[in-house]
């Protein structure tokens, strides 16, 4: 069904948004009195929503020519290379 699809999707990237830096940076521009704190809503929403669009569209893209497989053992090797070069650089 697609409600099921729909709440996985939303608590996944709900919790992959907090804390997140566009948050930060959301609540930052919202420290500022002189903007409207609704146009600051807007506007970060209109960008998330953007930016999920475009993980959209390449990922059926992408998904018409590589293998579901390969895309997952790709994204874990990535997270792995992405922690490990974090925990190498914070030893400098």
């Amino acid at each position: 069904m697609w409600y099921q699809t729909f709440v996985t999707v939303f608590t996944t990237v709900f919790i992959a948004e907090i804390g997140d830096k566009t948050q930060l940076a959301t609540m930052l521009f919202s420290t500022n009195d002189q903007h409207s704190r609704w146009v600051i809503f807007a506007a970060s929403s209109c960008a998330l929503v953007l930016a999920a669009g475009i993980g959209v569209l390449a990922g059926q893209v992408i998904g018409k020519f590589v293998p579901e497989k390969v895309l997952h053992i790709a994204a874990g090797v990535g997270f792995i290379a992405i922690g490990v070069l974090t925990l190498v650089r914070s030893g400098t």
